[in-house]
Parts: structure tokens; C-alpha cells; sequence
């Protein structure tokens, strides 16, 4: 039995290896149809639910061969649907949950993924350019955006999808607990730890036959001599997701050694685990109740991030035998900082949500002789009307009664009914991004397929950037005193060049709308006539495109976003060339007409590198059109851009490489006269749209032979002097973009700064660093660019304003 999670960097460390090797009985084969039918006996009126932990099932149903020319998103979208209808099928229910944001304790492991992701993705190019082909399925990368569009297409599967509030693992054994699941499909050891109802292994599944793998953490503890109350105790002295893996690496160095004195022919591998459940079972269970924990651990400064450590694990309802004596307060929704220790000498307090900024609940245990009660977490969604079995001792409170926590809640913004709102898009799956940007001011973005040595292709952070701060604007307003009472937005994107210690701070762009920037009162909840061309066009002003609104609005279904989309793209991108539009119309196009199947059976002669950053590029965008239509009150219809009807990664591919050896749009087309006359009207309407923003798309033969449309780095400390750039920021070294700003802390050693991009209408010339090797001044003095045969576009220092900081480069083509 081998079983594959993401144990590595999710859940108790080396939980799932201890298991593996130590414990195996701890696992057992199981059939879900049989366990279906049994419930059913016991339940006759409910049916039988599982609860699914969507973002650890994502690999799992994965399954077409190609992934890294930006997804095969209509075979993704028929392997889920099989998936669905394989449980319906056995008359099994499933409810998906998916992360909805990142806490506030868990953002250093987040970062410590993106930068190990980031190695890994180097690792995909360096093959991909040597071979010339997809890397074997040992290196496997999920596509961009996998996760927001997965959501949206088990919604139109008829599937029940929800977004969690907080950390979804404590979401998911919440639900499952309270509704009486039949069980938890998942990938994380974090469920073996929770108190809750049956967690099978997504990695184990067969689905023809619906046998798993069943992890009993009643069998666990039997064999660590543990009571299940005891669990959560074990993952923070081992190290879990809150507490960080070193903070007890000497403690559990003792207990080894302690341990291995009574063992002989101890194995320590993998062994650790057994010492400190010994020493939980036989020494800090002799004194359980008569000390205090932190009389009996090591916990020093560490004491307040061990408790909630500890609290994080316990479900409503639930209490831990280890910290509920003498507590003095609990955790209120203010979450504010309360006293948890009852002796007086000591000054610490432990605060249950210690950051302001923590959108988490924990649930704390009170003493249980006090009259106080606990206020815990509840299920955000229990009070959907879902027919599952719920114990009528339960009484989950209603999540949808927003009222209380809304007006305690310490927000961006103060409109309770847009909160509201807000807030049930999201825990729906109906939105992207909004309602973490209303709430905290601060969103994240994974990885991306972007490869950090050819930097003729800016990060898609970059590219999207300008859209993203008018959807700011839109949502945040631009405060009564101009720049300097516009909010930021704390952004964690991940780009080459970023070590994730800080956020980039970025301020709204001001919105270009006849009558001004619309409420979002008015986008969301007015019905009169006219919102919705109002709603459109607020759509295309987030884009920057007012000005093409009569083209763009009148092309066809469901092309229509994907137009808006490459207009912005080589608005922004200017070593974009005619060939790459080709092969994105193209591949649009041909997509209408061919199956799964059709798709499945394609075969390419290489792989491109230029290729494969280009379609996640493509993919990133069209996340962004869901942030924009969200926001903007919904104007597209939402499978008018998911990428299942617009887009194939290996299609897209096909059409590039094809495009790039000058084949006439009838190949790329296929033949089809229909095809080839939207083929033109497509073309025509993003290339006039682009000649309003003075952006030419030419054809890469018009360039110089000696062009790559690639940046060349002339050594490990060498700058950009060529090529074209991105014109909402150059790539991967482009730090201060805009009005976006590095929180504090020191720049990188290769930084190319434009001066004060916070004052409006100023021309400010480029500084680059002396020091790097060929560098100059672009603000004066003798250009000494190094010769470098392959480009034939330069920067012409000159950073374009308009209004507040638009942000973009402008970059030129010699001759």
C-alpha cells in the first residue's frame, strides 16, 4: 500500500510515513458503496453524505496527460464529471469545500510552498528546454487557476461547492461531524487528528470500484496508548501547520532518547512519534489535572502559538482535557487578546486569535463548572437545506444571520449589506477574491508556469496588476483626499525575483466611467433598466476598454470576454506579436467544434517554452475576468469564460507552433470558412481596440531578423536594456510598479526602481543600477548598452502616468 498526500507540507509532521511503516493497521481497505448502503439502513430518510476536501483532491482527478501547456480544461471538465456521476450513481451526496483565504499563522508555510514551488517550476523549464517536451508525471504541476475553475465547474455540475472563512480543514471535520457524514474524503493528517466522523484517502480511491483506504484514528491511538482527546496534543508537539516544526525539536530529542533507553534495538527512524506519545501517556498524563501544561512542556514564548495550536483542533461542542482548567475569558469575535492562565505571578496572556487580522474562530474550552459559554466556530453553510442526518442534539447556530459578526468585524469597508452579500457569494463559490479584499485587504495568488530566466514575458502579476487596482477602486473607493487616502491592498503574488517576506502594497487606479465610478449598491442589488449595460461597462472600464465598448460588445457568444481579454493582453505586453493572436484566436475557434476525446488524441511535435508561459498566461487572465464580473455585478454570462469553452492548453500549442512557422489562417482554422470568417472579425476588433491605446500588433517578421522577443541577461547581475516589456511593470525585476510599493524591508540586490510613481502626470526617468555589469543611467550620459545581437527593442525611460500611477512601461521599437 503506498499512499500519496501532501503530508510532507500539510497536516502533523511525519504522520502519514508513521503510519505507512509503523502502524499499518491503521489503515483499511474499505467500499464506499457498501458503507453507503449500511448508513442508509441505519438512516432510511437521509442520504448518505461525504464531505470533500476539494483543494487535496485536485491531483487526484488531474488526470489528462497534458498539463503543462495551461490544461486540458474540456477533458478536466468530463473527468469530473465521471467522477459525480459515479457517486450519484451509488446514491452517495457530495459536498466540496474549498480554501477561501489564507490565515494570518499559516502565511509562512504558504510562503515556504511558493518558493519550494518556484524550484520546481525551474526545474519544468530546464527539461522542457533540453527535451523539448512535458516532463514525466514525477514532476507534475497542476495548471494555473485549477482550483477557482474547479469550483465553478462542479457548479454546473449540480454540485453542492462551498468556500471556506476560515482553514477549510477545520470547515470540512466540522461539517462532517455535525451532519453525521458518511465520511471525509481527503489528503491531510490534520483529519486524523480531529475528533470527527470517518476520513478516507482520496489517493487510495478506485473509482470503478469505489474501494479506499479508511484511516481509523481509534486504531491510531490504540496503538500509541493515546485517548482520542489526547490527539490534538500530539500534532503540536510533533509540529503541524500553526506550530512550526522546530519549536519542539529538542523536546522531542528527550523523549526519543528517554524513550530508546527502556526499547532495545530501537529504530529511531520515523520512531519519534511513539516517544512523545509515551511521554504524554506516561509521564504528562500523571499529572493531567494537578499542573498546569506549560509546568510540563517547554513552552516558553511559544505558549500562546501552542494553545491555539491545541484550540485549532477542537470542533464546536468539543472541549480538551489538556487546557480547560481555571481559564479565565474566552475568545470573543472581536478576537480579541483574553487571559488564559489563572496564575497571577504570570503576565502572559494567550490570545486564541492573537492577530487582529485573523478571520479565524477557534473555539476555546471553558472550565467546565463556569456558567460562561464558549462561543465556537460554527459550520458557515449548516443551514443549508442539505439531506443529510444531523444529530438532534445538535443545534448548529445560523451561519447566514450575519449581522452580529459583520458589525464587530474590523473591515474595509462599512456597508453591512454589501458585506453580506459578499460574504454569501462567497461561502457559495460564486465569486473570487471579493470578499477577502472587502474584509482584510489582502489576497494571494500560487504559482504560476513562468519562467524566470526568459524574461521577455512579464509575470502575469505584473500584466494584471492595473486591472486588479481599478477592481480595488471599484470596491474600496479612492478615499476624500486623492492619493493619499487611497487604501492598499496587501498583495501576496508570486513572481521570480520576490522572496515573499513582505506583501506588495497596492493603491486603487481610478476608474474611467462617464458619471463616475458606480457603488457597489447600485452594480449589485439595483434592477432598473440599464444597470446592466451600466454593469458592462464598468466591466470594460476595469480593463481600460471604455473606449472600444460598441466592437467588443458586439462579438459573438462566448468570445466576447476572451476578446476583452487579448485587447488587455497586448495592451499590456508589447512582445506580443500577430502570431501569438493567431494562435489564440485560433485555438478558440477550433475548440467549438472537438470532443474529450478529440482533444485526448492530439499529439504535438515540442514543446515550446515561450508556449507554455504564454497559455498560463492566458489562464491567469481569465481568473481575473471572474474577479472583474464578480464585482462588477455579473454582466458575462460565467461559461462564456471558463476555460473549458475558450481554451485548451495542447490546442493552443498546436495552433502556436503552427502559427509560428507563418501558416495561413486557413491551416490554423482548420479549413472552416465559417471559423475563418470569425477568425477575421475577431482579429479585426482586438487589433482596432489595440490601435486606440497605441499599440500596434505586428507580426514578429516585421522586427529585426536577429529578434527573439526574448530579454538576454548578460551575466548573474545584469539588467534589461532590451526587448520589449510589459507596460504594467517589466517582468520579474520591476519592484515599486505603479503605485504598488514593497512593504518595508530592503529591495533586492538587481532593482530597477522608477522614481515617484505616486505623483500623477510626472515623467520620471528610469534609475538602473550602476553596479550591474553594462549598466547606465537612463536619465542622461552615454548609453553603453552591451551589444546584444538579439534585440531590437530598447526602453526609452520614460514612465507614462495617467492619473494616479497607471503604471504602465512604455517600451519601442527601434526603426
Amino acid at each position: 500500500m503506498t499512499i500519496l498526500s501532501r503530508s510532507s507540507v500539510m497536516g502533523v509532521r511525519g504522520l502519514q510515513g508513521f503510519v505507512a511503516s509503523t502502524c499499518p493497521h491503521v489503515c483499511t481497505v474499505v467500499n464506499l458503496k457498501e458503507l453507503a448502503e449500511r448508513h442508509r439502513s441505519k438512516h432510511p430518510s437521509c442520504m448518505p453524505t461525504i464531505v470533500v476536501d476539494a483543494m487535496c483532491c485536485l491531483r487526484y482527478w488531474y488526470t489528462p496527460e497534458s498539463w503543462v501547456c495551461g490544461g486540458q480544461w474540456r477533458e478536466y471538465f468530463s473527468a469530473l464529471r465521471e467522477f459525480v456521476k459515479t457517486f450519484a450513481a451509488v446514491g452517495i451526496k457530495l459536498i466540496f469545500f474549498f480554501d477561501g483565504m489564507v490565515e494570518q499563522d499559516k502565511r509562512d508555510v504558504w510562503v515556504k510552498r511558493r518558493l519550494k514551488n518556484n524550484r520546481e517550476i525551474a526545474k519544468i523549464f530546464n527539461y522542457i528546454k533540453s527535451h523539448r517536451k512535458q516532463p514525466g508525471r514525477n514532476m507534475f504541476f497542476i495548471p494555473s487557476g485549477l482550483a477557482i475553475f474547479t469550483r465553478f465547474a462542479l457548479k454546473t455540475l449540480g454540485q453542492e461547492t462551498l468556500c471556506s472563512l476560515q482553514e477549510a480543514d477545520y470547515e470540512v471535520a466540522s461539517y462532517g461531524l455535525q451532519n453525521n457524514c458518511l465520511g471525509i474524503l481527503g489528503e491531510d493528517t490534520d483529519y486524523l487528528i480531529y475528533d470527527t466522523c470517518p476520513y478516507f484517502s482520496i489517493s487510495e480511491l478506485c473509482l470503478d470500484t469505489l474501494d479506499t483506504i479508511m484511516l481509523c484514528r481509534q486504531k491510531l491511538c490504540e496503538s500509541l496508548d493515546l485517548e482520542l482527546a489526547d490527539l490534538p496534543l500530539l500534532a503540536c508537539l510533533l509540529g503541524n501547520d500553526i506550530v512550526p516544526d522546530g519549536v519542539f525539536e529538542s523536546f522531542r530529542y528527550k523523549c526519543l532518547s528517554s524513550y530508546t533507553s527502556v526499547k532495545e534495538n530501537f529504530d529511531k527512524k520515523g520512531n519519534t512519534i511513539s516517544a512523545v506519545a509515551h511521554h504524554i501517556a506516561k509521564v504528562l498524563r500523571l499529572h493531567q489535572g494537578e499542573k498546569k501544561l506549560e509546568e510540563m512542556l517547554p513552552l516558553g514564548p511559544n505558549k500562546a502559538l501552542f494553545y491555539k495550536g491545541v484550540t485549532s483542533y477542537l470542533l464546536p461542542g468539543q472541549t480538551s482535557p489538556w487546557i480547560f482548567q481555571k481559564l479565565k475569558g474566552i475568545a470573543t469575535l472581536h478576537k480579541q487578546v483574553v487571559p488564559m492562565s489563572s496564575d497571577p505571578e504570570s503576565k502572559q496572556e494567550i490570545p486564541v486569535c492573537a492577530d487582529p487580522e485573523s478571520k479565524q474562530e477557534i473555539p476555546v474550552c471553558t472550565d467546565p463548572d463556569s456558567n460562561q459559554e464558549s462561543p465556537m466556530c460554527i459550520d458557515p453553510v449548516s443551514n443549508q437545506e442539505v439531506p443529510v442526518c444531523t444529530d438532534p442534539e445538535i443545534k448548529p447556530e445560523d451561519p447566514m444571520n450575519l449581522e452580529p459578526e459583520i458589525k464587530q468585524q474590523v473591515t474595509m469597508v462599512s456597508e453591512t449589506e454589501i458585506l453580506k452579500i459578499a460574504r454569501m457569494r462567497h461561502v457559495q463559490g460564486e465569486s473570487y477574491l471579493v470578499y477577502n479584499i472587502l474584509t482584510s485587504g489582502e489576497i494571494e495568488c500560487s504559482n504560476t508556469l513562468e519562467d524566470a530566466l526568459d524574461q521577455a514575458l512579464p509575470s502575469q502579476a505584473f500584466v494584471y496588476r492595473p486591472m486588479r487596482q481599478r477592481v480595488y477602486s471599484l470596491l474600496l473607493g479612492r478615499g476624500q483626499d486623492g492619493a493619499s487616502g487611497c487604501p492598499t491592498v496587501r498583495e501576496w503574488f508570486v513572481y521570480s525575483g520576490n522572496p515573499l517576506r513582505h506583501p506588495d502594497l497596492v493603491r486603487p487606479l481610478p476608474m474611467n466611467i462617464p458619471g463616475g465610478t458606480p457603488s457597489l449598491n447600485l452594480l449589485w442589488l439595483n434592477q432598473e433598466l440599464g444597470t446592466q449595460a451600466l454593469r458592462m461597462d464598468t466591466l470594460l472600464a476595469c480593463f481600460d476598454l471604455l473606449s472600444s465598448r460598441e466592437e467588443l460588445q458586439a462579438v459573438e457568444m462566448p468570445f466576447q470576454a476572451l476578446c476583452c481579454l487579448l485587447t488587455y493582453l497586448f495592451v499590456q505586453v508589447d512582445t506580443l506579436c500577430l502570431e501569438d493572436l493567431h494562435a489564440f484566436i485560433a485555438q478558440a475557434l477550433c475548440l467549438q467544434g472537438k470532443s474529450a476525446v478529440q482533444l485526448e488524441a492530439l499529439q504535438l511535435d515540442c514543446v515550446d517554452p515561450r508556449a507554455v508561459q504564454l497559455g498560463a498566461l492566458l489562464v491567469r487572465g481569465l481568473t481575473m475576468v471572474v474577479l472583474a464580473n464578480s464585482v462588477c455585478g455579473c454582466p458575462l454570462r460565467v461559461g462564456d469564460f471558463m476555460p473549458w469553452n475558450v481554451f485548451d492548453g495542447k490546442l493552443f500549442h498546436e495552433k502556436y507552433l503552427q502559427s509560428e512557422k507563418g501558416c495561413a489562417a486557413e491551416v490554423l482554422v482548420e479549413q472552416n470558412r465559417s471559423r475563418l470568417t470569425t477568425f477575421h472579425s475577431l482579429k479585426s476588433v482586438v487589433c482596432k481596440a489595440c490601435l486606440r491605446e497605441d499599440r500596434h500588433i505586428v507580426s514578429r517578421q516585421q522586427w529585426r531578423p536577429h529578434h527573439s522577443g526574448r530579454w538576454e541577461r548578460q551575466g548573474p547581475g545584469s539588467h534589461r536594456t532590451s526587448s520589449g516589456y510589459s507596460r504594467a511593470g517589466q517582468g520579474q525585476h520591476w519592484r515599486n510598479q505603479g503605485p504598488g510599493k514593497r512593504a518595508p524591508g530592503p529591495p533586492p540586490p538587481t532593482t530597477v526602481l522608477c522614481g515617484s510613481c505616486l505623483l500623477p502626470t510626472q515623467v520620471r526617468c528610469l534609475q538602473v543600477n550602476k553596479q550591474e555589469a553594462g549598466s547606465t543611467s537612463l536619465s542622461g550620459g552615454k548609453d553603453t548598452r552591451p551589444p546584444l545581437g538579439s534585440s531590437s527593442v530598447f526602453l526609452t525611460a520614460v514612465h507614462m502616468q495617467t492619473g494616479l500611477g497607471s503604471g504602465r512601461l512604455e517600451a519601442r521599437r527601434d526603426g
